[in-house]
């Protein structure tokens, strides 16, 4: 893997995580202020879900990592090509 496909891969999973992890603790308050919308949480608590995204995406990405340079998950010869006397 190379190192650009390395960071594309991890950006994906953080942003595919952060979608997951937004909603946990999410309340919307009960008595909203005026010219806020009624679902906007009270406390969104933003940074401590960038953290935890950024914990977990790192552990998904290292098996995304394992998997694809242990050669376990390989697709190089799924297909087979025309031509080939194999």
């Amino acid at each position: 893997m190379s190192v650009f496909t390395g960071i594309l891969l991890y950006v994906i999973i953080w942003w595919v995580v952060l979608f997951m992890v937004l909603p946990f603790g999410a309340q919307a308050p009960e008595k909203p202020e005026e010219g806020h919308a009624e679902s906007a949480p009270e406390r969104p608590m933003l940074w401590r879900k960038a953290l935890a995204t950024t914990l977990i995406a790192a552990v998904l990405w290292g098996g995304a990592y394992y998997l694809i340079t242990s050669e376990l998950l390989s697709l190089r010869n799924a297909i087979p090509v025309q031509g080939s006397d194999g």
